[in-house]
């Protein structure tokens, strides 16, 4: 969380140095979620209605355990109407997610630990793509309700600044 409160003004700054461009929409987009999972993402735009499909494989440890996410998410980007910046947009939308725990610390475990979470997820962020440059940036949050395994419950927690290289547009 703590690298997501410092990303959002690098994504302030890149969005006031971007000046009046134009940008157009994109088609697919690979890339980087910074955030909470660090992850691997794939961006794609199915039609212009703005409808989008995303996947990605994230990782996040800590001292005693580890954990590898895998999830997908169904987003709908809509345009955001400010002058002299074109091409903003702001989605929403569902997903879900499984996570693989992995917990191997003698002081809170008699033993190795693993476990599997299964979530559902909810999606509300910007989207940004430049004309100039085939980048696109994001920034989201996204609240997870774990339905079963290790932090069962709400985690509102989640999100991530992305950074994306755009394949087609």
């Amino acid at each position: 969380m703590k690298k997501l409160i410092v990303l959002l003004p690098v994504f302030a700054v890149c969005m006031l140095f971007s000046g009046s461009a134009e940008a157009q929409d994109y088609k697919t987009a690979v890339g980087a979620r910074l955030g909470y999972p660090l992850s691997a993402s794939l961006k794609y735009v199915l039609n212009d209605n703005g409808s989008a499909i995303e996947a990605y494989v994230g990782t996040r440890g800590w001292g005693y355990g580890r954990y590898v996410s895998v999830s997908a998410a169904y987003q709908i980007h809509k345009p955001l109407d400010i002058e002299g910046l074109d091409g903003l947009y702001y989605y929403f939308g569902g997903g879900a997610t499984i996570a693989f725990w992995n917990y191997a610390d003698d002081f809170f475990f008699d033993d190795d630990y693993s476990t599997t979470a299964i979530g559902i997820q909810g999606y509300l962020g910007l989207d940004y793509a430049f004309d100039d440059t085939p980048i696109n940036l994001t920034v989201d949050w996204i609240p997870t309700f774990f339905v079963n395994g290790y932090g069962n419950g709400f985690g509102g927690g989640y999100g991530s600044v992305g950074i994306r290289y755009i394949l087609s547009r």
